[in-house]
């Protein structure tokens, strides 16, 4: 268990690729998989590894964030030493309240980072899905002597490739090293991928943040970690398991579809290691005699009297009669009214589908229906 370590986590991402999904909220605040948000992976992974300090770091548009996350009770955060740390932006001398990356961001709850008593930080951002604990990277990371430690995975290039966010590239020597890294590469012969997250010793975030500020240099990876090779020894550890990143709506979609593999399902979910989220307590699904439902994901609360077919249906939707869904996602309480048709659609919360309506998008362009619209 990580007495010794405190988590950060950067949710303050603005990934344009996403569009209308993140117009209202942040990248960590977006629901996924029926009933949790982004951030939940990341922040159960640090819990799940007796971590019990975690700051979550927010920039814009996180009201959503905060609701969902709130003292942190459901994560077992809600203590009276240590817990859940919320850290919005402020204004100072040195910023407006708007972060220029993420070494200005932690540069801004430099309070935080000092006040924290554990010796050892995990920073992460978001916006990956990926379920472990993190007490074997630890103890890499003192065996081998880093001072910086990168977590990734081995991955093909997909047709997602020219929708990247933030794709870091690792080349490691025979001893696991990292000798060189690339950001979103359009060719590359290295299938190691970064997670976006690191472990490193809290005084050495300290200075290196420092280093960068007086340089007038605010980009994690590029400043921080390239211009350091030479000075500072970053070795790579590798995840073996599931991992989706949320780099484009294309990705968003892939990955909720993702969630209805079983092999996925008994990776993140029927581990040992359990993905917390919020609880809202709300009566069973209500599957009408008209309903027919087959190989889809539907949350408590929802009505069914229509037809639904290899779908992501989060808490408190309506199905009417006649409707058809089919490969789709639909957020918390929309409503989707008799003989509509959708296909390849993702609609954010709240949105009316009125009667006889017909979406058709494509698995790598899907239609989006922003939040509380109605069709």
């Amino acid at each position: 268990m990580l007495r010794n370590t405190f988590g950060l986590i950067y949710a303050g991402e603005q990934n344009i690729n996403l569009r209308e999904l993140v117009y209202l909220r942040t990248v960590g605040a977006l629901p996924v998989g029926g009933r949790y948000r982004a951030i939940d992976f990341i922040l159960s992974n640090m819990v799940n590894s007796g971590i019990r300090n975690i700051g979550v770091i927010a920039q814009r548009s996180y009201h959503s964030l905060m609701d969902h996350l709130g003292s942190g009770k459901e994560w077992d955060l809600s203590r009276k030493n240590d817990g859940l740390f919320i850290l919005p932006p402020f204004s100072s001398a040195e910023n407006m309240g708007t972060y220029r990356g993420l070494v200005d961001a932690i540069k801004g709850v430099m309070g935080y980072i000092s006040r924290s008593k554990q010796q050892y930080c995990i920073l992460s951002g978001s916006y990956t899905i990926f379920n472990r604990t993190f007490d074997d990277m630890v103890e890499y990371h003192m065996d081998s002597g880093a001072d910086i430690t990168m977590l990734y995975n081995e991955e093909e290039a997909d047709f997602f490739k020219g929708e990247r966010y933030n794709d870091v590239r690792l080349h490691l020597n025979d001893d696991g090293r990292v000798i060189d890294l690339e950001i979103n590469a359009t060719t590359s012969d290295s299938k190691k991928v970064g997670m976006d997250t690191y472990v490193m010793r809290k005084d050495l975030l300290e200075y290196l943040v420092e280093d960068c500020m007086s340089r007038g240099k605010y980009n994690f990876v590029s400043d921080l970690l390239m211009g350091n090779l030479n000075r500072i020894k970053i070795m790579g550890y590798e995840h073996k398991g599931y991992v989706g990143r949320l780099h484009s709506v294309a990705s968003y979609y892939k990955i909720n579809m993702d969630f209805l593999n079983r092999d996925v399902q008994d990776h993140l979910f029927y581990s040992d290691n359990q993905i917390y989220t919020k609880i809202k307590d709300e009566v069973p699904a209500k599957y009408a005699k008209t309903s027919n439902v087959k190989n889809s994901l539907v949350a408590n609360g929802c009505i069914i009297e229509g037809e639904v077919e290899n779908s992501i249906l989060f808490r408190g939707v309506y199905v009417g009669k006649g409707a058809k869904i089919k490969n789709s996602i639909i957020m918390q309480n929309s409503e989707i009214y008799n003989n509509s048709d959708l296909e390849y659609v993702i609609l954010d919360k709240s949105v009316n589908i009125r009667q006889g309506r017909r979406l058709i998008g494509d698995e790598v362009f899907p239609v989006i229906i922003r939040k509380g619209a109605i069709v």
